[in-house]
């Protein structure tokens, strides 16, 4: 092992040796010894007596400091785990790979860039130990390097003496350099003391973690990190009888309280940390998790409140509750929600008000999960397709129309689907109408069962006005372990997943798929680690037949197995549809239904809005084989059609539903029709001879005339397909490990309209997903690259601008992998700024590439001159910004914008040999490379090499690093891993 080796490189050798000269005498003289503290540990101050980690004597270098401090022990030690906080006292660290925890656990791994003499090092650490008094941490870094850490907070009268023990083995501590190595670590950890006692004087106080080890799961003989989630208990409240001397808040905390009682632990609820509570509909709470805790009498750290509207809150907040106590942020959650709709419409009935509480304006919960965004645009409200019942019935004879049934077999499919619910109900203790009900009875429409809107009468609807409540509690393994919860108790949770498909119901190419719901469960079943049929039970979110029907076939479920139906509750109509919380009430029935049936894994999904907003959870008693993760995959995209809000013409019927009186009578029809260009028009007419068309025939695939959004007219009778939604504007191209992104609209010369901006959007945040996507290619069809944003949109007040990545789509925020533009035909405007996100571009020898924006009153401010500035000099960017004339291509390349030019056609072909020149090289090295090249500029002289130090500490003692030494000595082909 050669000084060079250890170092790292021969420019480190020198800098440090520059700065450590008397180590240099330590190699001359051959010193090679074991430094002092290894055989007698060094004090630095304090002198508490202490018992030394007995892990040290494994190390062959160790040394060891102290100090004293005044402060409360235990609040050095909620400091000490706080590994947010550490950046700020540890000097050796220089930065996180990847997300560490929040705090310290036992069992939790995290992976930190560490400097020692100036060499930057990846270690991966395990944390070994968590207890009352002591942190340890134990990892392995390159070239065999071994190291642990200890942090002992020992009280001392009304203070502390804190000691940081440091051990060090391996290959590097074996060489002439061990003794050196050693007494610049001991020197670190004084600074690094030090630091933390400052902060510990100016106040600062971390994140409390529970003080556990690792837990022995007896059923498994496994051994599981401390901050492994689990739900131990589960409660559940259904009030049939009216009573407002009952509020949401109240039947909240009584479920949570019969969540305790199911837990065998009196006093849980005293122990949590927040209170993740779904946002009641039936009464407006500021913030429900407040008023829970004033009614339980407990005070936990933070309240979360879910988004108003959207039955995807249960299964969100849950998830969010897995995530946190993984994280460490949190050591017990309680997830609630409760619904009064019943008490609530009898005492509206009576013409009362219900003497519930009222929070003042100064209240507000610590957070709010989920999206605010309007259910609804233009198109949908002027044809009145809010409701969810409109919606949900166009829905469902859109699914009709797909499956190319009558009206008779789908009512007969939908009426049996939801009988067979019943019969779960009948079985369900806390079903808010627990009884078998016929799928004849269910087709019959009369007084108790009418008709409400085509094809649902109102035993296929779901029953909002119920007073029900659950409760669910979630901890980690270690508090669960220490509070005595029975380990039969246990249901841990495998991976959650949260998705939502086109926002707008009218904008989606198919009105009866949920690429979200597809995408959900693949990625939570896969990090589950189970495929769909090795899930016993399941309860999928039942509002109204047509979400049942789509979410079986995204996730490859039959609708009839008798021995797994779709509902564990009896669904919204029959178990109770509470709400925002039906979620909750599912995931407390799948607990006790896995506790009976240990071993086996259960899933549950919820809904918010019009099969729009979507969450999974995955669980089982039997332990992770993964730590938990609430997942956010990307959708795939699919085509999308354009609302049309001014419409007329000829159209093909898609769907439609038909809107009914209370007295039963047809009132109203809402049509769903494709023009032949692939947009969908919405439009409501109430004309009695075109409903009763609707009513007594079935138009579906019939040629209509629209005149306007309320007045169209038959052409014929014959059923046509439906017109195809039009192709995507942006397309993929996956080849492997490269994305080619083609801009798709060579009529407006690939132009960004607002739909364009959105896909685009979601395609890059795909393609960042991806963790086998590594290079992208963005180029534009049609022989051009792009004239930028659509000014024929824009004029008609439809910009081109996106929630997260800004103008075009695209430009705001940074991509963390290589992007390589090819650009054929011109570059210019907003064309020139999409060219100017890319690292590398590719341009024909007939491009130009310009930006006019001062010719039109306009300023490039999607980046163009921003860019310019940087990647230019100062006079050629100053010319394209205030002429406005464009540069060509061969003019750019002279001055470095353009990487390589290729004649026109061939533009494309020349962009992939250079991204495979690209994929040829290791992963790690492509992002940290770029991250240097893109931070650089912002760095001082002083400072520069010693930041790029830091941040190629990751690649240069990585397994590819490795690797690629191993495979050039042995005359091969690298095979990169990424880490």
């Amino acid at each position: 092992m050669n000084l060079r080796k250890t170092l790292g490189s021969v420019v480190g050798t020198a800098r440090w040796a520059a700065s450590n000269p008397g180590a240099i005498a330590d190699i001359a003289l051959g010193v090679v010894r074991r430094d002092e503290a290894a055989a007698a540990p060094a004090t630095s101050g304090g002198g508490a007596e202490r018992t030394a980690p007995p892990e040290l004597a494994g190390y062959e270098r160790t040394v060891s400091v102290s100090a004293t401090t005044e402060c409360p022990a235990g609040e050095v030690r909620t400091l000490v785990g706080d590994l947010s906080l550490l950046p700020r006292w540890m000097s050796i660290h220089a930065g996180w790979r990847g997300q560490p925890p929040a705090v310290a656990v036992a069992g939790a791994s995290l992976t930190e860039q560490i400097k020692i003499m100036g060499v930057p090092a990846e270690i991966r650490w395990r944390v070994s130990t968590a207890t009352e008094h002591r942190i340890g941490l134990e990892g392995t870094g390159p070239m065999g390097l071994t190291m642990g850490l200890w942090f002992s907070i020992l009280p001392t009268g009304s203070g502390a003496t804190v000691w940081i023990d440091a051990g060090m083995g391996g290959d590097p501590l074996r060489g002439p350099m061990g003794g050196t190595i050693a007494r610049t670590v001991r020197d670190e950890m004084e600074r690094s003391l030090a630091a933390l006692l400052t902060l510990v004087d100016d106040g600062v106080r971390g994140v409390q973690a529970p003080a556990h080890g690792p837990v022995l799961h007896q059923a498994s003989g496994r051994e599981l990190p401390a901050n492994t989630p689990v739900i131990v208990g589960v409660g559940q409240v259904v009030q049939h009888e009216p009573d407002v001397t009952h509020e949401p808040a109240d039947l909240a905390a009584e479920a949570l309280r019969r969540a305790q009682v199911d837990a065998g632990v009196p006093g849980l609820l005293a122990a949590a940390d927040g209170i993740y509570a779904v946002a009641s509909t039936s009464w407006s709470y500021r913030d429900l998790g407040a008023a829970v805790a004033s009614a339980l009498r407990i005070t936990p750290k933070e309240t979360v409140q879910s988004a108003r509207f959207g039955g995807d809150s249960g299964q969100l907040l849950i998830n969010a509750a897995g995530q946190a106590i993984a994280d460490g942020t949190a050591s017990v959650v309680l997830v609630c929600g409760a619904e009064t709709g019943n008490s609530l419409a009898a005492a509206q009935r009576r013409g009362d008000t219900p003497p519930w509480s009222e929070q003042g304006p100064e209240v507000a919960p610590s957070r709010v999960l989920g999206s605010e965004k309007e259910a609804n645009n233009e198109a949908e409200s002027l044809a009145g397709l809010m409701a969810p019942i409109y919606v949900y019935g166009l829905l469902e004879t859109a699914l009709r129309h797909k499956l190319g049934r009558s009206k008779a077999e789908h009512q007969q499919a939908i009426t049996g689907l939801w009988s067979r619910l019943s019969r779960v109900a009948a079985t369900n203790r806390y079903a808010w109408r627990p009884e078998e009900v016929a799928a004849e009875e269910l087709a019959r429409t009369d007084a108790d069962n009418r008709m409400i809107s085509s094809p649902y009468p109102k035993l296929l609807c779901a029953n909002l006005q119920v007073d029900q409540a659950s409760g669910v509690i979630v901890t980690d393994v270690g508090t669960a372990e220490a509070l005595g919860v029975p380990q039969e108790k246990w249901v841990f949770l495998h991976a959650g997943a949260a998705a939502h498909d086109e926002w707008f119901v009218s904008e989606r190419g198919d009105l009866a798929a949920s690429p979200a719901i597809h995408a959900i469960g693949q990625a939570a079943l896969e990090h589950a680690g189970v495929r769909i049929d090795d899930v016993a039970h399941v309860d999928l979110y039942s509002c109204f037949p047509v979400a049942v029907q789509v979410a079986a076939a995204e996730l490859g479920l039959p609708l009839d197995d008798p021995a797994r139906p779709l509902s564990l509750t009896g669904g919204l109509t029959f178990g109770g549809g509470p709400g925002n919380n039906y979620g909750g009430h599912a995931v407390a029935t799948l607990v006790a239904r896995l506790r009976e049936s240990p071993g086996e894994f259960g899933l549950s999904t919820s809904l918010g809005w019009y099969l729009t907003k979507h969450a999974i959870g995955v669980y089982s008693t039997t332990p992770p084989e993964r730590p938990y993760r609430a997942l956010t995959p990307v959708p795939e995209p699919v085509p999308a059609r354009r609302a049309l809000a001014d419409v007329a013409g000829p159209a093909v019927v898609e769907s439609y539903t038909v809107q009914y009186d209370r007295e039963g009578a047809p009132e109203a029809a809402i049509v769903s029709a494709i023009t032949e260009a692939g947009d969908r028009a919405l439009l409501r007419t109430r004309d009695p001879e075109l409903v009763s068309r609707f009513v007594d025939d079935d138009p579906l695939g019939w040629r209509i005339e629209v005149a306007d959004v309320s007045s169209f007219g038959f052409l014929d009778e014959e059923r046509h397909p439906v017109p195809a939604a039009p192709e995507m504007p942006v397309l993929v191209d996956r080849r492997g490990p490269l994305w080619v992104i083609t801009l798709n609209r060579p009529h407006r010369r690939n132009a960004i309209d607002h739909p364009t901006a959105q896909l685009l959007e979601r395609i890059v945040d795909a393609f960042e997903g991806d963790d086998t996507a590594r290079v992208a290619i963005l180029t534009g069809a049609g022989g051009t690259f792009s004239a930028g944003m659509d000014l024929k949109a824009a004029a008609a007040g439809q910009f081109p601008l996106t929630e997260r990545r800004g103008p075009l789509g695209i430009t705001a925020a940074p991509i963390s992998k290589p992007v390589i533009a090819a650009v054929e035909g011109h570059a210019l405007a907003g064309g020139c700024e999409l060219a100017l996100v890319a690292d590398l571009v590719v341009a024909s020898t007939e491009s130009w590439f310009g930006l006019p924006e001062a010719k039109r009153g306009l300023v490039a401010a999607a980046g163009g001159v921003m860019r310019m500035a940087q990647r230019l000099p100062r006079n050629v960017a100053m010319e394209l910004a205030l002429t406005g004339d464009p540069m060509p291509a061969a003019r750019m390349a002279e001055l470095g914008l353009v990487n390589r030019l290729a004649e026109p056609g061939t533009v494309l072909d020349a962009a992939i040999a250079l991204a495979e020149e690209v994929l040829a090289n290791a992963p790690l090295s492509l992002e940290i490379s770029k991250r240097i090249i893109e931070a650089a500029p912002d760095w001082s002289a002083e400072e520069g090499f010693a930041l790029q130090s830091e941040m190629a500490g990751a690649a240069l003692f990585s397994e590819d690093a490795a690797e690629g030494v191993a495979a050039f000595a042995e005359g091969r082909a690298p095979v990169w891993k990424g880490r």
